[in-house]
């Protein structure tokens, strides 16, 4: 992956930071969940097609981006934090240059092979 698209998702983790900054949570907790979304993995033990899926779904930022604003809209203090830390997961995990899956296996996503980037 290009050295600007890096770039470009630090700035996104950064404002993942920041927006954090702005919930009543204490900083552990953003440790602590960080690597939560993670979790969508566990589709792969079912098969890569619902691995793809599921990893996907706890990867993509609409969502994340979402899910804060139905937050933010509905007074959800909780529905901000679960938005802010799947994007901010997401924007980590794309400067490692782990994208969204296809359905074929695990190291195939929409930034190329995982390992030859």
């Amino acid at each position: 992956m290009k050295t600007t698209l890096k770039l470009e998702e630090l700035g996104m983790f950064i404002l993942g930071i920041f927006l954090f900054n702005q919930l009543s949570y204490a900083w552990w907790w953003f440790l602590a969940l960080i690597l939560l979304p993670d979790i969508g993995m566990l589709g792969y033990l079912v098969s890569t097609k619902i691995g793809a899926l599921t990893y996907n779904i706890f990867h993509h930022k609409g969502l994340a981006i979402a899910t804060y604003f139905v937050g933010i809209y509905f007074e959800i203090e909780l529905l901000q934090l679960v938005g802010v830390v799947l994007f901010s997961h997401a924007s980590l995990d794309r400067i490692f240059g782990y994208g969204l899956k296809y359905k074929d296996n695990f190291k195939s996503t929409h930034l190329g092979q995982i390992g030859n980037n």
